[in-house]
């Protein structure tokens, strides 16, 4: 499913004015986490040099906001664990795999960024992650690229994003089905306009051609839609996730959540309640930090793109990566 990278970019701002006491309690227990910096150590791509920031007068906040470049890995979990989950994903209620992966590229100055969407189908060379449980999955190749949520979890995704890419990733998000519905809903919805008809009887989404507004279950559909557009596969369904990117971002841009406290309390619930992130961002204070810095972007800033990828010669099913061109999208990031 798509991860809300549009809240990441422009809403998580919001959170950070739920008041005290009980309410800022209970969304920062919300929270999970992963521990990825401990879990990989020091076998990752170089930090970024970003140019220090000025240091803070004496009446000015003694802990300015950042302003460097910095590398989001979104994640969205097709997860069927918990009710919520298996009822609108159906399926076995175990396991779960990436089914949405995009690396968020924000630039330096924080109003502008790149979005670049992974196939799941991509065939890459997955490293040896370590497991929570001691111990480390084996090197495979020529493995699915969304295999490496399912056998390592986080970790092991965020390890296999830096493999193949070469950039490092400074944090990591990811929202399961029910948070994304959730979100969507307490926004009230969101408006996207389709290129063509839509009709995927595995996702229950039938649209026609032209500008509709969605509530969660619906876009949750068109997240995870692919029999119903295009050749069926992956890579079309990229396309629509990325109109719900921009889309999002608009919707946060557009509603009143600072004037509305209730509705500002649902959104908030809704993303902390279905949100994994890593140590870094895993308080409501670091979340509000990160997206009080990203407040000046804006969709018209975001570009979306999708890794350069051709047909693998095995398998017709599958996707590689385009070269040069991909690694010449990783350089520009780095």
């Amino acid at each position: 499913m798509l991860k809300i990278v549009g809240l990441t970019l422009a809403g998580v701002m919001t959170l950070g004015v739920a008041g005290a006491g009980w309410v800022y309690w209970h969304l920062n227990d919300n929270i999970k986490s992963v521990d990825i910096n401990s879990a990989l150590g020091d076998d990752r791509p170089a930090k970024a040099v970003t140019t220090p920031t000025a240091t803070a007068s004496a009446s000015a906040s003694p802990s300015p906001l950042p302003t460097g470049s910095v590398n989001i890995l979104v994640l969205g979990s097709d997860s069927r664990s918990g009710k919520a989950n298996k009822k609108l994903g159906g399926g076995s209620s175990s396991g779960a795999r990436s089914d949405t992966a995009m690396v968020v590229h924000v630039d330096a100055g924080r109003t502008s960024a790149t979005v670049v969407s992974i196939p799941r189908d991509t065939l890459v060379t997955r490293p040896s992650c370590p497991l929570s449980s001691g111990g480390s999955t084996s090197v495979a190749y020529n493995a699915m690229f969304n295999s490496a949520y399912s056998v390592g979890g986080a970790v092991c995704a965020v390890k296999t994003v830096e493999s193949i890419t070469g950039v490092r990733m400074d944090h990591y998000l990811e929202i399961d089905f029910s948070g994304f519905a959730k979100l969507v809903d307490a926004l009230g919805g969101v408006t996207v306009t389709t290129d063509q008809d839509i009709s995927d009887d595995d996702s229950h989404l039938h649209l026609k051609k032209g500008t509709h507004h969605l509530n969660g279950t619906q876009a949750l559909a068109l997240a995870r839609t692919r029999h119903g557009i295009g050749d069926g596969s992956d890579l079309g369904r990229i396309g629509l996730q990325q109109k719900l990117v921009k889309a999002l971002l608009d919707q946060m841009a557009s509603s009143s959540l600072l004037t509305d406290p209730a509705k500002l309390y649902e959104v908030a619930d809704a993303v902390t309640s279905s949100l994994t992130t890593d140590t870094g961002l895993d308080s409501l204070s670091e979340l509000m930090r990160l997206g009080q810095s990203l407040k000046g972007l804006t969709s018209d800033n975001v570009k979306t793109v999708m890794m350069p990828v051709v047909t693998a010669p095995s398998d017709h099913n599958r996707v590689i990566a385009k070269e040069p061109a991909a690694s010449d999208l990783w350089e520009s990031l780095r």
